[in-house]
């Protein structure tokens, strides 16, 4: 078979590496890819969201199936336009990613369906969400822009100043453009996280294994939030009893929710969840696989990919067994100094001996490869997964293989699986 995935990130390399390995898979073609993908996989220069770009390429290449990986182009429909065109894919389509490009959507969505979420209220005047602040003075708070703002979008005020900085940059000054439009304000939650990653088909719901992303930018969880700064799986916090409850009052409610509203989701569906000490609550969703957690989930899964694909694709993922090994995940993700504020690339990256035959996996995410080499091309540059029978032998690994990647003003977290 052809297959084309649509994305470019660390999150695609990790994908692309895992669908590559299936018996099914002739060619992969990715749009547009980077230049860790390019070894694995043929890259072509058509932007994610260019739907018609991707359309025209899939005609004339006689692609046989897409994989739509980033939120963007899913939440602007192009599994609509794709499958229109006559092309099976893999992800949800507009309706059904409207549980993560719209919060407002996605937090209304759980009151009326009773799944457990932090109370909240919904601003589209700057004025307004002031003054509520200002009248609840309570803090921490936290402040969400309504659409897609590249993981950044969320601000945990713990003032009253903090919190009306985070509204006029978004509301006022638009750094996140039309996403913040609209804010939610909801309440401090504590616990620890987890991330679930979920196969569905809108009639049966598949976990993956549990893990745990590292969104501030700096140790011990402090500073502005990232896209992910690493990762770890399974998520020690997760125990049986609690994947039971969720399965029976979060994830089978989730599905059946997107039903009934005519909005049925096929694809991978995301849940943020906080394991507060009135049970988990759910943070969030996503539609699609999380950043930099797909490079911990997916070493894991010993099932083959594209078959689980093909079988949501196909609304008959009951027939498929999705199985994990019991070993251990870390992800360090290597940025650019600055980052996620303002940071530089075109630095020359060199990498130390890695041997391919080894428990360490290297994941581009923002790299270009040029004349004179490698170099960075985005915030974050790398991520390092180590996969060991112990989660303290994974961390240990990963640091030691992390430290052979050199550029100019990297940065990484020291914490990550601490």
């Amino acid at each position: 078979m052809k297959l084309m995935v649509i994305g470019g990130g660390g999150r695609e390399h990790a994908i692309v590496t895992y669908l590559k390995k299936s018996p099914k898979i002739d060619s992969i073609y990715v749009l547009p890819g980077n230049a860790g993908i390019a070894e694995i996989a043929e890259t072509i220069d058509i932007a994610a969201t260019d739907i018609d770009g991707m359309i025209e390429f899939a005609k004339r290449t006689d692609i046989d199936f897409v994989f739509v990986s980033p939120d963007d182009p899913l939440v602007l429909g192009a599994v609509d336009a794709l499958t229109e065109a006559g092309f099976k894919c893999f992800g949800p389509n507009k309706a059904a990613a409207e549980i993560e490009g719209s919060k407002v959507f996605s937090k209304n969505l759980m009151k009326k369906y009773g799944i457990p979420t932090a109370s909240y209220n919904i601003f589209d005047s700057y004025d307004a969400a002031v003054a509520y602040i200002k009248q609840a003075d309570s803090y921490p708070t936290v402040i969400k822009v309504e659409g897609l703002a590249l993981g950044k979008g969320v601000t945990i005020a713990e003032s009253f100043s903090a919190a009306e900085t985070a509204l006029k940059a978004a509301m006022k000054d638009k750094v996140f453009g039309d996403s913040g439009n609209r804010v939610v304000i909801e309440e401090f939650l504590t616990g620890p996280e987890v991330s679930m990653l979920c196969f569905t088909d809108g009639k049966v719901i598949k976990p993956m294994v549990s893990s745990m992303d590292y969104k501030a930018i700096y140790e011990g969880n402090t500073g502005p939030n990232t896209g992910g700064m690493g990762a770890v799986s399974p998520n020690r916090y997760y125990t049986d009893e609690i994947a039971n409850y969720c399965m029976q009052q979060i994830f089978i409610p989730t599905m059946n929710a997107m039903n009934l509203e005519g909005r049925t989701f096929k694809g991978c569906i995301y849940f943020g969840l906080m394991l507060t000490d009135k049970g988990p609550y759910v943070i969030e969703y996503n539609c699609r696989f999380g950043d930099p957690e797909t490079q911990v989930v997916l070493p894991l899964l010993e099932t083959d990919l594209f078959s689980i694909v093909e079988a949501v694709a196909d609304s008959r993922l009951d027939e498929i067994d999705v199985v994990f090994s019991d070993a251990y995940a870390c992800c360090v993700v290597a940025a650019s100094g600055g980052y996620p504020v303002k940071y530089e690339i075109g630095k020359p990256i060199s990498f130390g001996d890695f041997n391919p035959e080894s428990n360490i996996h290297i994941f581009h995410s923002g790299t270009k490869l040029t004349r004179e080499g490698l170099i960075t091309a985005g915030g974050r540059v790398v991520g390092v997964t180590a996969i060991a029978a112990t989660a303290n032998q994974a961390r240990v690994d990963a640091y030691e293989a992390v430290k052979n990647i050199s550029f100019e003003d990297i940065y990484f977290r020291m914490d990550i699986g601490s």
